[in-house]
This record gives C-alpha cells, sequence and structure tokens, in this order.
C-alpha cells in the first residue's frame, strides 16, 4: 500500500513547531506511522466519529483518511484536544 500525503492545517503546522524539540521528534515520527498505517490507533466516537486518534505521550493526533490524503485535524494535550478538534471541524463544515 503507498503511503498517502498528509494534509496539515495551518494551525497544526504552528502547533507542531512550538513543541519542545524532543516532542516534535515524536510527533513527526507518529505522522509518519499514520501515513504508512492509516488504520492506527483508535476511532473516535460520537461528535468526531469517522476521525482517529494516536497517542504521542500527552499529546494526541487526529485525523481521517480521506480518499486520497491523510487529513490531520488538530494536534494538542489529551485534556482539550476533542473539544478543539470537534470546534475546528465544526467550524469548516
Amino acid at each position: 500500500m503507498r503511503e498517502l500525503p498528509l494534509r496539515l492545517p495551518a494551525e497544526v503546522q504552528a502547533a507542531i513547531r512550538a513543541m519542545h524539540p524532543d516532542l516534535r521528534h515524536r510527533v513527526r515520527a507518529a505522522l509518519d506511522r499514520i501515513r504508512a498505517a492509516p488504520g492506527c490507533g483508535k476511532p473516535l466516537t460520537g461528535e468526531l466519529e469517522g476521525w482517529w486518534t494516536v497517542r504521542v505521550g500527552r499529546v494526541r493526533i487526529v485525523y481521517r483518511r480521506a480518499p486520497a490524503t491523510i487529513d490531520v485535524a488538530a494536534i494538542g494535550p489529551r485534556t482539550s484536544i476533542y473539544v478543539e478538534a470537534a470546534r475546528l471541524l465544526r467550524r469548516t463544515r
């Protein structure tokens, strides 16, 4: 299976740039794993049904596989990421 390109919104790119270098390296490795195996992680339910989450320490990556890309909705701490991801997705609908 070929790797799909990632689509990272500006907010996600800024969040990655603002991370500590060690965490940034681990997040980029997780993004590479997602590209290689888009079904990794856990499926989300409720308002975020159809999206998946991958854990990187206390940080979560919320993403989904689109037909030709992998769309990353948000990256952030577990304490707030699901509320933030739902807010961002409501804004883009």
